[in-house]
């Protein structure tokens, strides 16, 4: 498998305090020197009316674009910076050009109601039984039919997290991850993705937030996007600057061992 940046020497999925990460982007790139990366890229969640407490607001966006062009010349011929950013498969363009763009998928659509799949357990059963009647395998279809077309609907150039449905099913809570119809599902969308080469992240900010013992994705997902070709890069979905390197060394060494 070919992992970008198997040398663990940068991280392009970043939070700042311009959306829902803490510190400024200046602070976190201080850190990342400090960890001897050569290269650090910055992805705000991009403005999203459905998504508000998480995104940036149109104002914002202007300053952190501005902030994040000021690093790329003050970090000229020391480190990389890289504006970019990560929009939601239910977001769009803000009229500005990113150096790259990550596509995620943090909602499903039922019955015209947004139900977040990673905000906490409690609203994400609420609203599979109120919207589902309880059924999750047929939420975590449709948030794989996204997934599959979230590269053509964002534009991406970075698959994000790509199973984050799973990152309040420890143990199987609420649905089977061993079961053929998840399975298939899952890896419905990674050849749906697969088919433009895409970079899939291998995302480790779960396991630095506490909710998960592993990254995404799963282990029979990176396989399958091994099989099929495609590049994949660390990624500690860094929302502070401690984390900005979790978990990498950890991860490369159990793709050595053979996921």
């Amino acid at each position: 498998m070919k992992i970008l940046n198997r040398d663990c020497d940068y991280n392009l999925h970043t939070h700042t305090c311009y959306c829902d990460g803490k510190g400024t982007p200046a602070e976190i790139a201080v850190e990342a020197r400090k960890l001897g990366f050569r290269m650090l890229g910055f992805s705000g969640h991009e403005y999203a009316p459905h998504d508000l407490d998480a995104c940036m607001s149109p104002e914002s966006t202007k300053q952190y674009n501005l902030e994040i062009e000021e690093l790329k010349s003050l970090y000229q011929g020391v480190m990389e910076i890289h504006r970019g950013i990560e929009r939601d498969y239910f977001g769009g363009p803000n009229g500005y050009t990113y150096d790259y763009v990550i596509g995620s998928v943090h909602y499903v659509q039922k019955n015209g109601v947004f139900i977040c799949v990673d905000d906490t357990p409690e609203i994400l059963a609420e609203g599979v039984e109120k919207h589902y009647g309880g059924d999750w395998m047929a939420m975590v279809e449709d948030y794989y039919a996204l997934v599959g077309d979230v590269r053509r609907k964002t534009g991406a150039d970075i698959i994000g997290h790509l199973d984050l449905v799973t990152k309040f099913n420890h143990d199987n809570r609420f649905f089977d991850e061993n079961s053929t119809r998840y399975k298939k599902a899952a890896l419905r969308a990674v050849a749906a993705l697969a088919k433009d080469r895409p970079i899939f992240e291998i995302n480790t900010g779960g396991m630095a937030r506490g909710y998960r013992d592993r990254p995404y994705p799963a282990d029979f997902i990176l396989e399958e996007i091994s099989r099929l070709g495609c590049p994949v890069i660390l990624s500690s979905d860094c929302h502070d600057g401690r984390s900005l390197d979790f978990g990498f060394r950890e991860v490369i060494e159990h793709m050595e061992r053979g996921c």
